[in-house]
């Protein structure tokens, strides 16, 4: 059974059901409850990011909007008056452990377009090489509707993938997968393993049932897809409970096992999944570093071929002409052109920005084998 104590990265979905009450408001004692959680995570050496609901139902209440179904311009206007209360309880619940917060907002582009991708991404670490937990909410005040993911399970999801997490975490009211809606069949049971969403497993969904959130099993199974696809564990479990995170590996619960793990399914994708639009030449002394599991540096590639921008997939070319390798770049091609044959430290002199030191992140790369 998968343990999230044993996750190096671990992203933990909150939704708006377990953080906010029936008066709208934060659930003061469930936050520090999960704080408390978290902050012992972080202590056995777990990195955590935080994905969280709840900005348009504690907007509604400073809006005084009572209906359930808003129209798009008044879940944006609630949104926008929700986002700092959210994110306030949050600062405040983890400041009180010690903790720093950041706040995201992420919209579906971000987690489509590479280069916005990898902006996010290379957030991501540095916020947390920086001891700081990321807090993660859709951008609901801009997104328009067929932009939106419409949900946090989804995003969630996304999130694991783009950082590369261990375990995924989607706490909700309901403890996990059953074979059938527990409260209309009382012979439905939980499943505790998944190890691939067939559509037998598809069948077993339901609608949602919470009048605050608005992800059902749908979206949970949805989301199942991307982390799985992604290397990552997944888990559903029950979250209204006190330290519900800190209890988890003990608790019932449905636990999506991975086949892969978040390193080798990223080095697949950018393997097959990606066309090249483009091609880097190198010498001989950077093949064989990236081969030892070094970063790409400028200092190494001679010749650039091809039109292509930051974040864009190209092929690795030896000496020869032989294509050994692909890679997202960190350069477009104006400005790879412009740097290659130069020490990583001239970079900023030659482009008059402070760029990244390495053309080609070595977990950007892949080698033929």
């Amino acid at each position: 059974m998968i343990k999230i104590k044993n996750a190096k990265r671990l992203v933990v979905k909150v939704g708006s059901s377990i953080l906010i009450n029936a008066k709208s408001q934060v659930n003061g004692e469930w936050l520090a409850a999960f704080a408390q959680d978290v902050s012992a995570l972080i202590a056995g050496g777990t990195q955590v990011i935080i994905v969280t609901s709840g900005a348009v139902a504690l907007g509604k209440q400073a809006l005084a909007i009572k209906s359930q179904r808003l129209k798009l311009e008044e879940k944006q206007a609630a949104a926008a008056c929700g986002q700092i209360m959210l994110m306030q309880a949050w600062r405040e619940s983890l400041l009180g452990h010690n903790i720093a917060a950041a706040q995201i907002l992420l919209t579906i582009d971000d987690s489509e377009d590479r280069r916005r991708y990898l902006n996010a991404r290379s957030t991501l670490e540095t916020l947390l090489s920086n001891n700081v937990i990321p807090i993660i909410n859709e951008n609901d005040t801009v997104a328009t509707a067929e932009l939106r993911f419409g949900d946090n399970d989804r995003l969630a999801a996304r999130v694991a993938q783009m950082a590369s997490a261990d375990i995924l975490v989607l706490l909700s009211d309901i403890d996990g997968l059953y074979t059938a809606n527990p409260n209309l069949d009382k012979t439905a049971k939980l499943v505790e393993i998944v190890k691939e969403v067939t559509p037998d497993i598809e069948a077993m969904a339901g609608k949602a049932t919470s009048q605050v959130g608005t992800g059902g099993m749908i979206t949970k199974l949805e989301a199942a897809k991307i982390a799985l696809a992604a290397g990552c564990h997944m888990i559903i479990a029950k979250g209204k409970k006190l330290h519900a995170l800190g209890e988890i590996d003990k608790s019932p619960r449905t636990c999506f096992v991975a086949s892969s793990n978040p390193h080798n399914a990223r080095k697949s994708w950018i393997s097959g999944a990606i066309l090249a639009g483009g091609s880097i030449t190198i010498d001989d002394g950077a093949l064989q570093a990236v081969k030892k599991g070094k970063s790409l540096l400028p200092a190494g590639v001679k010749i650039i071929e091809g039109f292509f921008e930051r974040g864009d997939a190209v092929n690795i070319k030896d000496i020869s002409g032989n294509i050994v390798g692909k890679g997202l770049i960190a350069y477009s091609a104006e400005d790879s052109t412009k740097i290659i044959g130069n020490n990583s430290s001239e970079i900023e002199a030659i482009l008059g920005f402070k760029g990244r030191t390495a053309i080609m992140h070595r977990d950007d790369l892949v080698l033929k084998e």
